[in-house]
């Protein structure tokens, strides 16, 4: 009978096993970059801007009356309101342009000196909000409803349907801006712009401010002028780029490593191509 002897025991069998798991968990923890160096990284905010011209306008408008008593206040306004709707709607403007925003009727109270608050009358209030589309006549339709018996008019709100396009110019602008700045950094600090690593949209939250305009200027003679002018759309992003320093050992290590461009191998290098005129010899295999 023949012996073989093995020449681990167990424990040594053990501890060599518990070498290479430490060996693996220290690969999994080296940050993340070329050839194993950490790559550093540039974080950029860009900003950007896109202008438009509005091809629609949002008024909020309507009447507010007061009486001696809840129900005449009521009464009034209704009336009133029914006329300027019925003016918006011989100037043109479809039912589904014309929409109900606000209705409020609230006492009004005399506050007087050392004594309890009384009441002495109510207010009515009977707000809607209008689209209209043709611009050139935002003026005209303003000039109609103020002379039916709206006597306030809380704001013009301009905008673009298909804004889509210009939002799109302002993100695009705002992209520039940042690889702009982030390259201006780089220079800067005597590194070199890497390529993108990650990039997002920020939600400003800012649109178009209405023109707020007030029903007694509107009673001007010759008409109430208004001026569109044009929208800006803005949009920010957030970029963050890898940084390359040609100085640093990992350059260094990078450069050593990477085949260089389409240059040709060293001379006697064995490419494995068969030079012309010289003969085949079978795989042995």
């Amino acid at each position: 009978m023949t012996t073989v002897f093995s020449p681990f025991r167990p424990s040594m069998l053990a501890v060599a096993t518990g070498l290479v798991l430490a060996s693996g968990a220290g690969a999994q923890a080296m940050p993340k970059g070329h050839h194993g160096c950490a790559t550093s990284t540039l974080n950029v905010t860009g900003q950007g801007e896109a202008r438009v011209a509005p091809d629609l306008a949002v008024v909020t408008l309507g009447v507010t009356t007061q009486a001696d008593s809840a129900a005449e206040a009521m009464q009034q306004n209704a009336g009133q309101q029914r006329a300027v709707i019925d003016a918006l709607k011989a100037a043109g403007l479809a039912a589904e342009n014309i929409q109900t925003s606000g209705l409020n009727l609230n006492p009004m109270r005399d506050y007087g000196e050392n004594r309890q608050p009384e009441v002495i009358g109510y207010e009515a209030s009977n707000m809607v909000s209008i689209r209209v589309s043709d611009i050139d006549r935002l003026g005209e339709v303003l000039d109609t409803i103020v002379a039916a018996g709206a006597n306030q008019i809380n704001g013009i709100d301009f905008r673009r349907e298909d804004a889509g396009q210009t939002q799109d110019d302002a993100r695009r602008a705002a992209v520039e801006d940042a690889r702009h700045k982030a390259q201006i950094l780089a220079e800067a600090a005597g590194v070199q712009l890497g390529h993108v690593i990650q990039i997002g949209d920020v939600d400003t939250g800012h649109g178009p401010s209405p023109m707020r305009m007030m029903a007694a200027d509107m009673a001007k003679e010759g008409g109430t002028p208004v001026e569109p002018g044009q929208l800006s759309m803005s949009a920010q992003v957030q970029m963050k780029f890898a940084l390359i320093d040609d100085s640093s050992p990992c350059a260094d290590h990078r450069r050593k490593t990477e085949p260089a461009g389409d240059m040709p191998p060293p001379h006697g290098t064995d490419t494995g191509a068969v030079a012309p005129g010289e003969p085949v010899v079978p795989d042995g295999n």
